[in-house]
């Protein structure tokens, strides 16, 4: 049975889709819900010349906080609404499928609930697949929704 579930979102609606059969699952079962955003670290960008900044370190981290809490939102209020236990993670790294199965792991979840974008072909190998990805390195079952 499922105590403990990850649910990886990006705010997207294919997302959001995982979210609502996750917090359904979560509240029949009475199991405990784990929100996860990843955010993409500070880029660091150089020339010849030295290094380039677009935006600083401190504006830049603003926005990946904002840009999660967005992203989390929907889960967060769902959940709620379903009176289901949740905890939620935000992660910085540059390998969002390592930083899910990571969460996954620290967090002791017994399933992942994600969304899979449909990628295939030519988009697929130039974009890559994380949850394809989280399917061929995690032993933690993955339901995937599209």
């Amino acid at each position: 049975m499922l105590s403990k579930i990850l649910v990886p979102t990006d705010g997207s609606e294919l997302s959001n889709k995982a979210v609502r059969g996750a917090v359904e699952t979560a509240q029949k079962l009475h199991a405990t819900l784990v929100g996860l955003t990843v955010t993409e670290p500070y880029p660091i960008a150089t020339t010849g010349y030295g290094r380039a900044h677009i935006e600083s370190r401190e504006h830049y981290d603003e926005r990946m906080r904002f840009e999660a809490e967005q992203h989390l939102a929907p889960l967060q209020s769902a959940a709620a609404a379903a009176g289901v236990a949740l905890d939620t993670v935000v992660r910085s790294s540059g390998s969002p499928y390592e930083a899910i199965i990571e969460t996954a792991k620290d967090k002791g979840c017994d399933s992942i609930f994600m969304a899979s974008h449909g990628r295939s072909g030519l988009q697929a190998l130039l974009m890559g697949s994380e949850t394809n990805k989280v399917l061929t390195h995690t032993d933690i079952p993955v339901l995937v929704f599209r």
